[in-house]
């Protein structure tokens, strides 16, 4: 008989992120096709928190790793919690978010325990008593339907995939388990991080904002206007909450001397050689909508783009609307929209 166990790091203050509840959905669902025992093993500074607020999510037991050493993220200790935890509740297949941290240390703890794993799993299924996942290969191009006899099982699913798990909190009864750190070398001496308005990729925002190579090129006075495109970019960031994404075109220009936009990096490319977002809405300027960067946009549930060009990609049933218009303006014109509707909020 299957047993499921979902598996998930715990954030700061001992709660878990969105990704995790969303896992859990999918584990909770899994267990019940199954007819299958589902157990919960939670790493983290502080996990009690986090078991109480899914107490009622119908697991027959908490495993918990918790104390300072496993606040910080750490390969050492992140794959030993879990190698533990997995031989306490001996499960056949467990189920974690495929988020930085644990993608980091899950293929480690699958080799420890003798078991196998998939990565960037999209969707879990069983037919017939046999399980199945699904997942995406050539960036998005074709999906795979996969399953394994081997066991335990180890399935790492990418967030945006399911419903969030939503059920009462409660008061769970956590079992301690004991790891031993013995040989950790490394010391986690602190946190740099951005501010959090300086942050330009936001994986829960409503929004994507995607900035094509269009920004930087010259314009109706036959001029380049780099600087005014990042003040019009950040402003719409800051104002909107949205997560910014670019164009292979436009990241790349960096290592080809031509002017580009200071905040935009690799980790912002959207398309077949770069992420797929999974946001409600999207918005492409100055993009032409060619299939290689659409492609990314295929969880993207809402589409938009503004592009002087009429017969751009996105005029051809890419986009839901096209607005075919100047960017700068367009944008200049919303800024001050946000700007007011701010104001108004503030008043």
């Amino acid at each position: 008989m299957e047993k499921v166990l979902f598996l998930a790091y715990t954030e700061a203050d001992g709660s878990l992120a969105k990704g995790a509840l969303e896992v859990l959905g999918a584990a909770k669902d899994l267990a019940t096709a199954l007819g299958a025992n589902l157990s919960v093993g939670l790493i983290g500074g502080e996990v009690q928190s986090g078991a109480d607020a899914i107490a009622n999510c119908g697991a027959e037991k908490f495993y918990g790793v918790s104390g300072a050493e496993f606040t910080q993220a750490r390969y050492a200790s992140d794959a030993a919690a879990a190698e533990a935890i997995c031989k306490a509740a001996s499960p056949t297949i467990v189920v974690a978010a495929a988020n930085s941290r644990s993608s980091r240390v899950l293929s480690g703890v699958a080799h420890r325990v003798g078991g196998k794993i998939e990565t960037h799993v999209t969707n879990i299924a069983v037919d017939g008593g046999t399980v199945s996942v699904s997942r995406w290969y050539y960036r998005q191009r074709m999906e795979a339907v996969l399953s394994r006899a081997a066991r335990p099982w180890v399935v790492a699913m990418d967030g945006g995939c399911h419903e969030a798990y939503a059920g009462a909190p409660g008061t769970a009864a956590v079992e301690a388990v004991a790891v031993a750190l013995a040989g950790v070398r490394t010391t986690v001496s602190g946190v740099r991080a951005p501010k959090s308005d300086a942050q330009t990729i936001r994986p829960d925002a409503k929004v994507l904002f995607v900035a094509g190579a269009g920004w930087t090129k010259k314009q109706a006075d036959g001029q380049t206007h780099g600087k005014e495109a990042e003040d019009i970019i950040l402003d719409f960031l800051k104002n909107s909450a949205a997560s910014l994404g670019g164009s292979k075109s436009l990241v790349d220009q960096s290592g080809e001397g031509e002017p580009v936009l200071q905040f935009m990096t690799h980790l912002n490319q959207v398309g077949q050689t770069g992420s797929t977002p999974r946001h409600p809405k999207g918005l492409a300027t100055c993009c032409h909508g060619e299939e290689p960067h659409v492609v990314g946009w295929r969880f993207i549930n809402e589409r938009r783009a503004i592009n002087l060009d009429a017969n751009c990609g996105w005029a051809r049933g890419k986009a839901d609307v096209v607005y075919v218009a100047n960017a700068f303006e367009v944008m200049r014109k919303v800024n001050a929209l946000l700007a007011e509707k701010t104001s108004a909020a503030k008043a």
